[in-house]
């Protein structure tokens, strides 16, 4: 796959709060351009050996926009910017300092599999060939 112009969400695809927010991401892709693939795929082990990148970390929300690849809250922000108004007003968290929404992006982090449990997003009809 030619990952160049790819938009690509990368999450724990054993997570039932990160499968909440995979839905949620299709729900508000205006573009409808957003792929997705686990972090547990053999595609993404692979593209992130291929591409020099740390070995991805099970707690990190990842977005690849622009061969750039973002994480954490910063990775949730610029995901944000493909949704319909009014779920887009979450890009003007950017003005917040990386630290502090990471912060808080790590306080959630460690505690998503108690915060949602159990949800396993199934992609259907049209959704199932954005994932990877």
């Amino acid at each position: 796959m030619d990952i160049t112009e790819a938009k690509i969400v990368f999450y724990d695809g054993e997570c039932g709060f990160c499968n909440r927010s995979v839905a949620f991401v299709l729900k508000n892709d205006k573009s409808k351009s957003i792929l997705f693939a686990s972090i547990q795929s053999e595609f993404t082990q692979k593209l992130f050996e291929e591409s020099n990148w740390q070995a991805p970390d099970l707690s990190t929300f990842y977005f690849l926009e622009n061969e750039e690849l973002f994480e954490k809250s910063t990775a949730a922000i610029k995901v944000s910017k493909y949704f319909s108004f009014p779920q887009s007003w979450l890009g003007t968290m950017i003005v917040i300092p990386e630290f502090i929404r990471d912060f808080v992006y790590s306080f959630f982090a460690k505690r998503r599999h108690r915060i949602s449990k159990g949800y396993c997003f199934v992609p259907n009809g049209e959704n199932v060939k954005r994932f990877l």
